[in-house]
C-alpha cells in the first residue's frame, strides 16, 4: 500500500494523517497500530524527539528518526494587548510568516488559527488581502499553531480553536480538513472537541457541501452584505458564487440538532449597515436555522471603510432580534495590536535597539 506522499528524511510527521502513518509503517514491516502511539506522544505529550517514545523499541525509535522529524514553528514575536490577547508571529521553515491570535474569553482561551499565508479572496475590508497569496500551510502548519501554544500557556484551559486568522480555509480544503481531524482526535490527537471547532469561509460553495459530508465542524460564513452588487463590491467571490448559490448550500449543510450557522456581518458605515440591509438579512435567513455575528468595522491605515457610530450599530442588532434572530455585536479584541477581525498581515519587520 503506498501512502502518496514523500517520506524522505526532514519530513515532518506532521503532515501526515495517522491513516497515511499506519500506511508507511506497514509498508517498512511494523504494525500500524503503532500510529496511534506514535500520534499520542507528538500530540498528547508534546514529545520533540522520537527517542523519548518510550514504549517504542529503539529500532523503530531510530528508523523514525531517519525519516521524519518533529518540527516546531519559530516564534519570532509575541505581542500583547490592553485586553489580554496575545498576537503570534510565527516563521515557517520556507521563511515565510502567519500570524495566530490567543484571545482570553471569560472562563476559557479560545485560539485563532490561520490556514494560508496570505489570501486570494481580495475582500476589500481585510488587510490580510493586501500582499495576496503566497501559498497554503500544510496540515502539520495548522496543527502546529495549536501544538506549539498549547505547550506554551501549559494549563491554562484552552478549548476553543477558530479558524478566522490568515487564509480562506476551504481554499485550502484537504489539508484543513486533515488538520481538523487531529485536532478533534480524543484518542490519539490533541482532543478538542468538535462542538468547540470553528471554521469561516467566504462562501467556497463546493467545498462548503463537501465539508458537511466530510466533519463535524461549527460553520461560521462570513456574508457581510444583503444584495449581490455591494457583496461582489466587498468580496469578489460572490461573482463565482453569488448569495442565491450560497444561501442554498447553507440550507443544505447538515446541522446538528439545536446548532446554527453562524453568519459573520462586518458593519459598514453607509455601506451595508441601514434599515433596509437589515430588514432584507432578515428575509435572506429565513430559510436557514441561523445565528448573527454582527461585526463592527476596524479601522486599519489606509482603508477606505469607516465603523458606523454606535446608534447604528445597535439599531441593526435591534431589528434581528425583533425577527427572532439571535444576534451579537462582537467587538473584536487585540485592535491596539492589530489582532482584530481582519487585520492580520504577518508583518516580520524586527526592531532592533
Amino acid at each position: 500500500m503506498k501512502t502518496g506522499m514523500s517520506t524522505s528524511a526532514q519530513t515532518d510527521i506532521k503532515n501526515l494523517s495517522k491513516e497515511q502513518l499506519g500506511a508507511w509503517l506497514e509498508e517498512n514491516g511494523i504494525k500500524s497500530y503503532r500510529a496511534g502511539q506514535i500520534f499520542k506522544w507528538v500530540f498528547s505529550h508534546q514529545i520533540d524527539q522520537f527517542s523519548s517514545m518510550t514504549d517504542l523499541g529503539q529500532e523503530l525509535r531510530e528508523k523514525l528518526a531517519a525519516h521524519f522529524i518533529i518540527s516546531r514553528l519559530q516564534t519570532e514575536r509575541i505581542e500583547t494587548s490592553i485586553d489580554g490577547s496575545q498576537k503570534y508571529l510565527f516563521r515557517l521553515a520556507d521563511g515565510n510568516h502567519v500570524e495566530t491570535v490567543l484571545i482570553p474569553e471569560k472562563n476559557h482561551l479560545t485560539l485563532c488559527i490561520s490556514s494560508q499565508v496570505g489570501c486570494a479572496m481580495g475582500c476589500r475590508f481585510c488587510l490580510t488581502a493586501r500582499d495576496g497569496f503566497v501559498r497554503d500551510l500544510t496540515s502539520g502548519e495548522i496543527v502546529s499553531q495549536v501544538r506549539d501554544i498549547k505547550k506554551n500557556i501549559g494549563s491554562q484551559p484552552l478549548s476553543n480553536i477558530v479558524m478566522m486568522g490568515m487564509g480562506e480555509p476551504l481554499a485550502n480544503y484537504s489539508n484543513v480538513v486533515q488538520a481538523i481531524r487531529i485536532l478533534t482526535d480524543r484518542d490519539f490527537g490533541l482532543e478538542f472537541s468538535t462542538r468547540k471547532v470553528t471554521l469561516s469561509t467566504a462562501g467556497l460553495v463546493p467545498e462548503l457541501l463537501q465539508l458537511g459530508k466530510d466533519i463535524s465542524v461549527n460553520l461560521a460564513v462570513s456574508l457581510n452584505a444583503t444584495d449581490d452588487a455591494t457583496r461582489s463590491r466587498l468580496m469578489p467571490i460572490n461573482n463565482k458564487y453569488p448569495l442565491k448559490n450560497l444561501l442554498e448550500a447553507c440550507i443544505k449543510y447538515p446541522l446538528a440538532p439545536r446548532k446554527r450557522i453562524t453568519f459573520e456581518y462586518i458593519l459598514l458605515r453607509e455601506i451595508n449597515d441601514s434599515t433596509e440591509d437589515a430588514l432584507r438579512l432578515t428575509k435572506l435567513l429565513r430559510p436557514i436555522k441561523a445565528k448573527v455575528n454582527l461585526i463592527p468595522f476596524n479601522e486599519h491605515p489606509g482603508s477606505m471603510f469607516q465603523r458606523p457610530d454606535e446608534k447604528s450599530i445597535l439599531k441593526f442588532q435591534d431589528i434581528l432580534v425583533q425577527h427572532h434572530y439571535t444576534a451579537m455585536v462582537r467587538n473584536s479584541k487585540g485592535q491596539d495590536i492589530s489582532a482584530a477581525c481582519g487585520q492580520l498581515r504577518a508583518t516580520h519587520e524586527i526592531t532592533r535597539n
